[in-house]
């Protein structure tokens, strides 16, 4: 009977094996680990464990994301601009005053460092304030998440 059961639980766990297969990529996400365990990738707790002990010790999944490479998909809106992000993160609550009333200095600022012409700037500023709700939804958002949203609202 033990022999029976020891069997039968055999069965089952490869089964489950093989059922979470494709999990095994979303729950590890990309990088050299995802890449280099990708045959491995059976969803067995062993293969998951190789694959995020490898891309956190080598920490290339940042990398990876920022050049869409190593299994990584690149995001839409990628800041390569560190003058932006940093003066975002030093700015948001008057950059949300700013956009909130339409106008001022700090969001003039953001839209200069986005490379927006002044020719567009007072209707993309008209567009940011009709969608304020849209990009502070709820006034923890870091720096990046309101500059993707802007980005995606000013087109």
């Amino acid at each position: 009977m033990k022999r029976i059961l020891a069997l039968l639980c055999v069965l089952v766990l490869a089964a489950a094996g093989h059922a979470l297969a494709g999990q095994a990529r979303s729950n590890t996400g990309c990088g050299l680990g995802s890449m280099l365990f990708e045959n491995n990738a059976d969803g067995s707790v062993v293969s998951q464990s190789f694959q995020a002990t490898t891309n956190g010790l080598f920490g290339n999944q940042t990398f990876g994301i920022t050049s869409g490479t190593l299994g990584c998909e690149q995001p839409d809106s990628v800041f390569k601009d560190d003058k932006l992000l940093a003066f975002t993160v030093d700015n948001m609550d008057g950059l949300a005053r700013d956009i909130a009333s339409g106008q001022g200095e700090t969001l003039k600022t953001v839209a200069e460092l986005m490379e927006i012409p002044a020719s567009r700037q007072s209707e993309v500023f008209a567009r940011l304030q009709s969608n304020f709700d849209q990009i502070f939804i709820t006034g923890e958002e870091s720096a990046s998440v309101v500059l993707t949203r802007i980005a995606r609202i000013a087109g």
